[in-house]
């Protein structure tokens, strides 16, 4: 494909490739796996799946987007980001549903970086951002409250339900799976970080609280327990069955899984490329995310895409290539075939506290950083954190999206102006300046300044009465950042009002797009050539030529 150069990052960095590069690439993908392990297991189970789908997707996956992707060191797979979406998906439509979703967010991802939509992420607004991914790590805290008190109860997926399940059976909780998942979440809180390196807490949590449930039989639900334990073996391939009943109802929630994925996997190469000081390719990052995602539910997996709190692993221990992603999936793969029968004694309680811990560092709970926001980012932020947790990412990003399009479309109106020129405006372009330079009588000059577009095309209403008794009327637009189609159709207008008033318009100071959008369009005929003009110099000796008047010396 001429228009899409398919090329990975893994390929660059294999040129120069040598033993110190893989030393340090191996230490920190087995790093990596190690914290992937516990967090892949415990994402699957709170999306509603199985343990081994969440370890399939963090292996192939995980191997997928660094082989393919368009960043040296972003570790893929699943992420906390996606339980609310895929719990939801599952209780209504089923896994094999869940399945489908993940392929069509896969192609919808493909699409994405075919057609070259990788800079998705510089159009989502920092405090739309924020506010969703408190609101997910909100939800997630919720959904792990069930394992981490013990209660048997089944969850529903609403917010609402769940608040009011959770008042229902609290009472009911079990007093060792608390004092478990409690112990376990400390661990994890107060594990310094110089061991964190070596040794991450989660799995290190993981291994302690499954030895005490295998030395002390301790009363608490399990992998085992509950699913059985994790096969051992390979992943092994399925086909997917095709629901036509509910295929329609299933592209918001795989658009949701895409937008989602897109968002996280863009902003954690952002994230990675800061502190590497690197550049990634992000139509390539996307390309082999949705590959990725086409592949996984083949073999039981769930939706991936760019974790940042690995890939933040991954750089503080050294990864510098793609390689320690694959190493990161290969770790994974060993773990399946050697020791999966061992999956049977961890506790669930362990891997809620694994999740709560997720969530706590997920959000951004410094609230004085809003209130160092303007108002209007304030506002956006708060209402899609709210409509997040109270009806679900789609209708939170949608309504956050247009909040932020509206106060930016007034930002935006706000900053234009129409201002008559006098002395003052005169100092700084010697060629649009009106000092030095002569108004004739019968002439009145004005500026626009700012953007004149569908949201400020008003500025524009009150210029025939603000002309008075001028028969010339010259609009200067050196200053003007942004015309669209609406601001044109306005200029043509008002034109025509001039016109139908016995007065001439001019416009000079036009250049780049905004000249040749008035070059190019009628209002170069309706007004003619001559009432084009370059700049205020030429538009003033226009004007003497219109009003029959002699230069002045």
């Amino acid at each position: 494909m001429s228009w899409f150069a398919f090329r990975p990052r893994l390929w660059d960095t294999l040129r120069g490739y040598d033993r110190q590069a893989f030393r340090n690439d191996l230490f920190a993908g087995t790093t990596v796996g190690i914290v992937a392990l516990p967090l892949a297991m415990a994402f699957a189970i709170a999306s509603g799946v199985s343990p081994q789908s969440g370890i399939f997707t963090a292996i192939i996956a995980g191997f997928l987007i660094s082989a393919l992707g368009g960043t040296r060191v972003c570790i893929g797979g699943p992420t906390g980001a996606y339980i609310v979406i895929l719990y939801a998906i599952v209780s209504r439509y089923g896994l094999q549903n869940l399945l489908i979703c993940t392929f069509m967010a896969g192609v919808m991802l493909v699409a994405m970086g075919l057609l070259r939509m990788g800079q998705i992420i510089k159009f989502f607004p920092m405090p739309l951002i924020t506010g969703f991914t408190n609101g997910i790590a909100i939800l997630i805290l919720l959904t792990q409250l069930k394992d981490f008190l013990g209660l048997t109860v089944t969850m529903p997926s609403g917010f609402f339900a769940t608040l009011q399940t959770l008042e229902q059976h609290i009472v009911d909780f079990d007093s060792t799976t608390l004092l478990l998942s409690s112990a376990c979440l400390a661990l994890i809180l107060l594990w310094p970080k110089k061991w964190g390196k070596f040794l991450p807490a989660p799995f290190v949590v993981l291994v302690i609280a499954s030895v005490l449930v295998l030395v002390l039989d301790l009363p608490v639900a399990t992998i085992g327990s509950r699913f059985g334990g994790i096969p051992q073996g390979l992943p092994q391939f399925q086909m997917l069955t095709l629901d036509l009943a509910n295929l329609s109802d299933l592209l918001l929630p795989s658009f949701t899984i895409a937008l989602l994925g897109a968002i996280e996997s863009l902003l954690c190469a952002v994230v990675a490329d800061a502190q590497t000081h690197d550049h990634h390719d992000s139509n390539q990052e996307l390309l082999a995310q949705g590959i990725a995602n086409m592949v996984v539910p083949f073999f039981g997996g769930i939706p991936a895409t760019g974790a940042i709190a690995r890939t933040a692993a991954n750089i503080q221990n050294g990864g510098k290539t793609p390689i320690a992603g694959i190493v990161h999936a290969g770790l994974l793969l060993v773990v399946v075939l050697v020791a999966a029968p061992l999956a049977k004694y961890i506790p669930l309680a362990a891997l809620a506290a694994i999740l709560i811990a997720v969530g706590l560092k997920m959000g951004d709970w410094d609230i004085r950083k809003a209130a160092q926001f303007p108002k209007q980012d304030t506002i956006v932020l708060v209402m899609t954190f709210v409509l997040t947790v109270v009806f679900d990412l789609t209708v939170a990003v949608q309504i956050g999206m247009l909040l932020a399009a509206v106060f930016f479309i007034q930002r935006m109106a706000s900053s234009t102006s129409v201002q008559q020129l006098s002395p003052e405006y005169g100092y700084v372009f010697e060629r649009h300046s009106i000092a030095g330079k002569d108004i004739p009588t019968g002439c009145i000059a004005f500026r626009v300044e700012g953007a004149l577009f569908f949201g400020a095309v008003d500025r524009l209403d009150d210029l025939l009465e603000r002309s008075g008794d001028a028969s010339v009327v010259i609009l200067q637009l050196h200053r003007l950042v942004l015309l669209d189609t609406t601001g044109l159709l306005a200029l043509s207008a008002l034109h025509q009002h001039f016109t139908e008033a016995g007065k001439t318009l001019v416009l000079c100071g036009a250049g780049g797009e905004t000249a040749e959008m008035l070059i190019h369009s009628r209002i170069a005929l309706q007004m003619g050539e001559r009432n084009l003009q370059p700049d205020l110099a030429a538009a003033l000796e226009r004007a003497r030529e219109l009003l029959h008047v002699q230069p002045h010396f």
